[in-house]
């Protein structure tokens, strides 16, 4: 069954918007995992406007599931993650002025750019996923790039999923397809909910993981912490044709 990977940096944002330590971000990746989360996510930007350097280290320590580091692979990204050494990297082609992940890499183009950035992480052990947008050709780029893994990234998905899921879903099961084909383990991430979670799953099962925080978070606040775990982990339940 897909792993449900949660992305606390929203918790982080309420602690960052009082000052202080509360919510603990160490506590709540200790408790999430008591929930039944089996990985934690995190995405340290330049400006620690949510996650800090100082939490990034602190969860290599906590996290006994899966940790997974997001962000650009600037040099200072790219020394924390070797000194953490998480389960897994997930490059993303963002940088430090955007609010969120908003595009995937242009493997082909980046090619010679990110090829010795991976095999960086890989030879010290280090997983290392791309965040894609649904393209095949994209998939035969990340793999040329040395990518264990890809991330799809989502949002066109969410987008028009309430109006059109099969026509949303569609370019998303090609691409998952074409990286199986080619050994590429496929994770997922950005805008999944409570709502499209079950069918993404459902349509490309082959999914091994997926990154959810925003909407799990403020889920949270009606359901609870410890409820809403296991509720998205329901929705990773492949539904019977």
């Amino acid at each position: 069954m897909t792993k449900l990977s949660v992305n606390i940096n929203k918790i982080a944002t309420i602690r960052n918007a009082r000052g202080g330590d509360t919510p603990n971000v160490l506590q709540a990746a200790k408790d999430l995992e008591n929930f039944g989360a089996e990985g934690i996510t995190v995405h340290p930007r330049p400006d620690e406007r949510h996650i800090t350097r100082a939490d990034a280290y602190g969860l290599a320590d906590v996290v006994k599931t899966e940790y997974n580091v997001e962000g650009y692979p600037s040099e200072d990204f790219i020394q924390m993650v070797l000194e953490i050494k998480p389960t897994q990297v997930t490059l993303v082609p963002d940088g430090p002025d955007v609010i969120t992940s908003n595009a995937g890499w242009d493997c082909i183009k980046q090619k010679d750019y990110l090829t010795p950035i991976i095999t960086r992480f890989k030879d010290v052990g280090i997983r290392v996923s791309i965040f894609l947008d649904p393209t095949v050709e994209q998939v035969d780029a990340a793999l040329a790039c040395g990518a264990d893994r890809i991330e799809l990234y989502t949002e066109a998905y969410a987008s028009h999923y309430p109006t059109d899921k099969e026509s949303a879903i569609a370019p998303y099961k090609q691409t998952a397809k074409r990286a199986k084909e080619m050994g590429l383990g496929v994770n997922a991430g950005h805008d999944l909910s409570l709502e499209n979670l079950n069918y993404f799953v459902t349509e490309i099962p082959e999914t091994l993981e997926v990154s959810i925080g925003h909407a799990l978070i403020s889920d949270a606040l009606y359901y609870g912490l410890s409820n809403v775990v296991g509720m998205y982990k329901s929705r990773l339940v492949v539904s019977a044709e």
